[in-house]
């Protein structure tokens, strides 16, 4: 009876798969190339299916068959991640240190109030504060930097985090009190396009609203470098409805009435799968959840 396959053939499966070279593998694993395409042989003879196409001097192209099973393989290779995880969390009760990296827009009032509650519920635990523009958040979580991760949601979050909703932050049209469209009435979007747009950067953002309505479009990296460029009159922002409302922008900016805004930006927790949230930090996520959605 053939030998059952193992997670290492399903490993170097999914890596040949995704890197389409036996070659690269090999290197990737400091192992012979001849190893690799043996472990793949034995598993496709284990499954009892081709799994590459072969031709000499091309790259290992994947069959119906391979295709078909590749997303299995990953997913039970994610599964793996997340029990061996679990075992790591369950051996070492509640982490002694909580790092915690937040979207610089993140509303501010829900963030520290669930801190507040977390200092009450678990006095000895240390805590770590990062605050950073879009993408830092993601980084900082696969870089093991950070513990768990609060952002607004893009679809093209590395592989190796899980995630779960919390809620949603509404966007206004705003301008600076003393801007042409302050006195406007209610905006098209024809009067829009005739002015200065700011706009989160970069080009390929994945915030809602990233596409430009004006011709003329500024672009920032930060809601809040954009509110301070809109006080001064440079142009008209889609922007969190908590930083319009912060005290400091609050008298110089108008919300407009616009026929078109974009989608609320929903609040996500991210974590690394492959280190599963400790009592404390599951107990954060709950209280980040329930005052977001009591602003929402």
């Amino acid at each position: 009876m053939a030998e059952q396959w193992n997670l290492e053939q399903l490993r170097l499966f999914v890596q040949v798969a995704e890197l389409r070279s036996f070659s690269a593998v090999a290197r990737a694993q400091r192992k012979a190339q001849s190893a690799v395409s043996n472990a793949i042989a034995l598993l496709e003879a284990d499954l009892g299916v081709i799994l590459f196409e072969r031709s000499s001097g091309r790259q290992p192209r994947l069959t119906e068959s391979g295709e078909a099973l590749l997303r299995d393989a990953q997913e039970l290779l994610r599964q793996c991640e997340r029990l061996d995880g679990r075992a790591q969390a369950l051996m070492r009760g509640q982490e002694p240190l909580l790092r915690v990296a937040q979207d610089e827009a993140m509303p501010y009032q829900p963030v520290i109030d669930s801190l507040d509650e977390l200092a009450s519920q678990f006095p000895f635990l240390q805590v770590q504060l990062a605050s950073g523009a879009q993408g830092d958040v993601a980084r900082k979580l696969v870089g093991r930097r950070a513990d768990l991760g609060l952002f607004f949601h893009h679809e093209s979050i590395p592989d190796s985090l899980e995630r779960r909703t919390l809620g949603s932050v509404e966007m206004v049209t705003v301008c600076a009190a003393h801007h042409p469209l302050a006195h406007a009435g209610r905006v098209t979007c024809q009067q829009l396009a005739r002015h200065r747009q700011l706009l989160i950067a970069p080009q390929d953002s994945d915030y809602p609203g990233g596409e430009p309505v004006s011709a003329q479009v500024w672009r920032a990296d930060s809601f809040y470098v954009m509110a301070e460029l809109l006080m001064r009159g440079l142009g008209w922002a889609w922007l969190p409805r908590h930083v319009v409302q912060y005290p400091t922008y609050q008298a110089h900016m108008v919300e407009l009435d616009s026929e078109w805004r974009p989608p609320a930006l929903v609040a996500e927790l991210a974590w690394r799968r492959d280190e599963p949230l400790g009592p404390a930090a599951q107990w954060l996520a709950e209280r980040f959840a329930k005052h977001l959605r009591a602003i929402g």
